[in-house]
Order: structure tokens, then sequence, then C-alpha cells
């Protein structure tokens, strides 16, 4: 009986990645791009006051606050460092960072996230392949060595 071949870990320096702006406010670091967008993993940092709008996750979501604030605005729920949410698939959020410092939060996500208009219509879409191409165009842009942050 053959054995399976051996993968090895995969570490990555965080410090090699720079922050890549999506919005004002807004910006990520990729730590892993799934394949056939399954789905990716990323630090998300926002700025005091920046929110993330209305969206729609059609896979769950694992998010662990690593520094500072952020309001759940459906519940009114403040998440600090240290704290965990899971969002199961399909669940409809807006968050926003609060105080006075930056908030940075690790997520994976699984699926793509659906950004949608008052009306429930989706807006834009984000997936691994979207996530991925704006890391390449960045790193191009900048002429910053792009790395394999594939699984």
């Amino acid at each position: 009986m053959s054995q399976p071949a051996a993968v090895g870990s995969r570490p990555v320096d965080t410090e090699r990645i720079p922050w890549i702006p999506q919005s004002p406010g807004n910006s990520f670091k990729p730590l892993r791009f799934l394949p056939e967008d399954r789905g990716w993993v990323l630090l998300l940092r926002l700025e005091p006051g920046t929110a993330i709008s209305r969206h729609r996750h059609t896979g769950e979501v694992h998010a662990f606050n690593l520094s500072g604030q952020r309001k759940l605005l459906e519940t009114g729920e403040v998440v600090g460092p240290g704290g965990y949410v899971y969002e199961p698939a399909n669940n409809v959020d807006s968050w926003m960072a609060v105080g006075t410092e930056p908030v940075i939060v690790h997520i994976t996500v699984y699926g793509a996230v659906e950004y949608l208009n008052e009306r429930g219509e989706i807006t834009r879409r984000y997936t691994s392949s979207t996530q991925q191409e704006v890391y390449r165009r960045f790193c191009a842009e900048h002429g910053l060595p792009m790395l394999d942050l594939t699984a």
C-alpha cells in the first residue's frame, strides 16, 4: 500500500506581507488562499470609525480579534482583544471599528463574501480568486515580491 505524499508545514512571515488597502480605513494582509475558491485566511485592519457594510457569507467564517475593538451593528455587541466570533453560512452582518486604536482581526473565510445594498441585492462579491488578484496587482504596482500563499 502506498503512503500519501508528505506535505510540510508552510510558515508565513507576516512582516513580509504589506497591508493592502481595500477602501479608506480598511486594509488586509492575505495569509493563505485556498484552492478552487474554497476560501482564504487574512488579517483585516480597520481604522477607528471604519465600518464593514452589510454583507453575507456563503460559507462559515471564524474571526478572532487580535487588537482593538469592533461593534457588531446588528446586535450592538462589542468584541475586543481575544474575542472570537463564529458566523454560520448565509449570515448577514455589518460591523465597525470602535475606540481609539485600529482593530486587527484574524479571519478564516469559507466560500465568498457578498456585499448587499439596502434591497438585499449583491453589489460586489469577494472570493479567494478575487482577493489573490488584488494581492498580485498590489505587489506588481509596488515592485514587491509576491509570496506563494496558495494551499
